[in-house]
């Protein structure tokens, strides 16, 4: 399994940027169901939304240490070195913050690096993101980064979506669920590993216990 800095060092040697991303993971997703923010919400508190028996997660107890990073975030993570990649070097750095992420969710990511990329370098991207976050289940027909939220207990979805991050979608959101969307470079700017670290685990913050490029 390759580590981080190779995976973002072969990246770099394609030209994309966030615009470019967020174009092709709309076009991956063109034909969903539920995708603006209000029937996402909906869906994703529906107990009998195309559920698909024992691979849906019961939904989770919320934790501000849990957060769920879109497609777009995923993908701008491993190709541009920005506000994607310093909010999730947070987690990356944290063993006891944890990333969130569903089948389909992920498989939105990979098909978002192979467009814009190659298909080894998806299959190498998946094979780390994999044995790096915690799967959740989600029912078919579902926004996938909303239902991971839901059903994994995450309090910040991280996305470039302008759908998802509006003061409407924000307001749906915080009435139904207990999570926040943010864009990744508000995530990067605010996070407070001592903070956080007091509320989630207890006593002093031992500083970061993880290379973020392994």
């Amino acid at each position: 399994m390759q580590e981080w800095a190779t995976l973002f060092e072969r990246a770099a040697g394609y030209d994309v940027d966030a615009d470019a991303i967020s174009a092709t993971l709309a076009s991956v997703r063109s034909g969903d169901a539920g995708s603006d923010e209000g029937s996402a919400a909906d869906t994703a508190e529906s107990p009998d939304a195309d559920d698909e028996a024992t691979a849906v997660s019961p939904p989770g107890e919320s934790s501000p240490a849990r957060v769920v990073a879109d497609a777009d975030v995923l993908a701008a993570d491993l190709f541009v070195d920005g506000d994607a990649r310093r909010a999730l070097d947070h987690l990356r750095e944290h063993s006891w913050t944890t990333l969130l992420a569903s089948e389909r969710l992920l498989d939105d990511a990979e098909a978002v690096v192979a467009e814009l990329a190659t298909p080894s370098l998806a299959t190498d991207w998946r094979e780390r993101v994999d044995a790096w976050c915690e799967r959740v289940g989600q029912p078919a027909g579902d926004h996938p980064a909303l239902a991971t939220a839901y059903r994994g207990g995450a309090m910040h979805l991280l996305s470039y979506d302008d759908q998802l991050l509006s003061a409407r979608a924000g307001a749906t959101l915080g009435s139904r669920l207990t999570v926040s969307a943010r864009h990744p470079q508000a995530f990067a700017t605010l996070f407070d590993p001592r903070s956080l670290y007091r509320e989630v685990v207890g006593g002093e913050y031992p500083g970061a216990d993880r290379d973020p490029r392994v």
